[in-house]
């Protein structure tokens, strides 16, 4: 072999030792064409940027945060993901394992014997009596060099994971926070619109009275009086229905405080004491900075990248070296006598020659998912962007209809009551009186489902901006 040949191979080797023994940069994953430059949905000049950690304390009900505190602790999607977060770091803890020497230890104890010529399995204790003991205590070491950083980039990757799986359990706790917000805000929507109808109810029986009185004075027809009986049985066939919504909601609910729905209740009867909070989003950029769900494809795409390594390094030979040393001996007694010390060093190489494509199948499966998980990033980075504009779209128009439908609900209000008086005093017909209460009652049942959707919104917005939710400093400093 001559010397350029010679030191063009070792520069090989040298610089396949370097490349694979160094972790490799992650992807970029984000382009100009994913990130934008400001928010575009209409903000409050007095909302507050970004939310507080707490931000269901906004909504001014002591009895919500009370049920978001009990779910923190009870929901079994939360404890499910708890225990992800214990799975990820169990992983950690065996891929760290692969860095370090693994000793044993081994005590052994026999007798053996046979009959007449028989010879003992035990070579240096073989008798003519066929009966003998062997005594043994070893110690053995074994240790896999990392050279290329197969080890290291195989706990990267789980170092990854285990962050992926606390963003996971902040993700599930954040979108169960906003579960039981918008499920409490449902069962004082439905209880507010069952009580509407009861009302709409009391008023036709009202009517239904000076019309029974109208139509015994001949003052009025049979028509009328079956016109408002049928109207009565409209309004009372919708109450079934909105009962047994609100039972399934709160149902729902008890199911995320970790409750059985026997004997659940609700206190509050409707959404009149609630607020309706603002809030506003800093700059996009910071967004990806306040998702955990965003964060966690982030891992996921990094502990990806790091298989990569891992599949790229395992084309390498794999180095390792191996001791042993004890004491053997027929009598326990002299066991430990230096003359029964016995020892053994050793060195292997191991490298795949052929495995029918296993190495390259690994590697471009891993190359694959890497590509997956960049795509799913930027969707979380745009979905991220497109969940705090439709949000805040929601606020904006909520906010816009429940103005009009106030305006509209006083000025139905009046129409009813003048509407009522004239046909008491026979100046106008049933049909217009049938339409003003329509009206009224039609428009105060779509008011409390557009204050639910505007509550929900600020939930959405909430949930949105990650909850006010920021990522320890630790998850990717700290080194396992």
């Amino acid at each position: 072999m001559n010397r350029p040949t010679y030191l063009s191979r070792y520069s090989f080797y040298v610089f396949a030792l370097l490349l694979a023994g160094c972790a490799t940069e992650v992807p970029q994953a984000l382009t100009p064409q994913y990130e934008a430059k400001s928010f575009i949905g209409p903000v409050a000049a007095s909302a507050e940027v970004w939310p507080k950690a707490e931000w269901w304390n906004a909504f001014g009900s002591s009895e919500l945060s009370g049920l978001v505190a009990e779910a923190q602790t009870n929901n079994l999607d939360l404890a499910v993901a708890a225990s992800r977060v214990l799975e990820a770091d169990a992983q950690v803890t065996i891929q760290r394992s692969a860095l370090f020497p693994q000793f044993t230890a081994r005590g052994q104890a026999e007798r053996a014997g046979g009959a007449g010529g028989a010879v003992s399995s035990i070579g240096s204790n073989a008798t003519a009596s066929g009966t003998g003991n062997f005594f043994g205590l070893s110690l053995g070491a074994t240790y896999q060099l990392d050279f290329w950083g197969l080890a290291r980039d195989n706990l990267r990757s789980a170092n990854e994971a285990l962050k992926s799986a606390r963003f996971a359990q902040e993700v599930v706790a954040l979108t169960m926070t906003a579960s039981v917000a918008n499920k409490y805000l449902n069962i004082l929507a439905l209880r507010q619109r069952i009580a509407i109808a009861n009302e709409n109810i009391a008023a036709i029986n009202g009517i239904l009275d000076v019309i029974k009185l109208k139509v015994s004075a001949g003052a009025s027809s049979n028509l009328d009086l079956a016109q408002e009986e049928a109207q009565i049985e409209g309004v009372e066939a919708q109450l079934p229905s909105l009962e047994q919504q609100e039972q399934e909601a709160r149902y729902a609910l008890a199911l995320l405080l970790g409750r059985p729905p026997e004997r659940f209740e609700v206190r509050a009867r409707n959404l009149d004491a609630l607020a309706a909070p603002v809030v506003a989003p800093g700059l996009p950029s910071q967004l990806l900075l306040r998702r955990p769900d965003v964060a966690q494809a982030e891992a996921n795409l990094a502990a990806a990248h790091a298989n990569v390594d891992a599949a790229r390094a395992a084309f390498l030979p794999q180095i390792g070296l191996s001791g042993s040393g004890g004491f053997a001996s027929v009598v326990i007694g002299t066991l430990l006598h230096g003359s029964n010390f016995g020892w053994d060093i050793g060195a292997n190489l191991l490298q795949t020659i052929f495995d029918g494509g296993k190495l390259s199948g690994q590697k471009d499966l891993a190359l694959a998912t890497e590509q997956v998980l960049v795509a799913n990033y930027r969707q979380a980075v745009l979905g991220a962007y497109s969940d705090v504009e439709t949000a805040l779209q929601q606020v904006a128009k909520n906010s816009l209809a429940r103005d009009h439908l106030v305006r509209q609900i006083a000025a139905a209000e009046e129409a009813f009551a003048i509407a009522k008086l004239q046909y008491e005093h026979g100046a106008t017909d049933l049909l217009t009186v049938l339409q003003a209460q329509q009206t009224l009652f039609g428009a105060e049942d779509e008011l409390a489902q557009v204050t639910q959707a505007r509550l929900q919104a600020s939930v959405h917005l909430y949930e949105a901006l990650g909850g006010g939710w920021l990522e320890d400093p630790d998850y990717r400093t700290q080194q396992f």
